[in-house]
């Protein structure tokens, strides 16, 4: 497997967790916590949310980690790129 194709890949899956973010993120609105699709989703996102939760400051009840998640992805993803 050459390089390029294991980064595409990388790639691929940056962007399929950006899209579980965003998931996980509406779905917060609509579903209880208890939801057995939040539930999963937060298994699969919340290891990565809570060290950014616990590092910023409370913005009056809203959650911005979610968006920090994501830029840090899109960011990872632009080096990724540029290899």
């Amino acid at each position: 497997m050459s390089s390029n194709a294991v980064i595409s890949l990388f790639v691929l899956l940056l962007e399929f967790f950006t899209w579980v973010v965003v998931a996980n993120s509406i779905l917060s609105f609509f579903l209880p916590p208890f939801h057995p699709v939040r539930e999963a989703l937060e298994r699969i996102v919340g290891p990565f949310l809570n060290p950014i939760r616990s590092t910023m400051p409370s913005a009056g009840g809203l959650d911005f980690s979610p968006l920090i998640l994501i830029l840090l992805i899109q960011f990872v993803s632009i080096l990724l790129r540029s290899l």
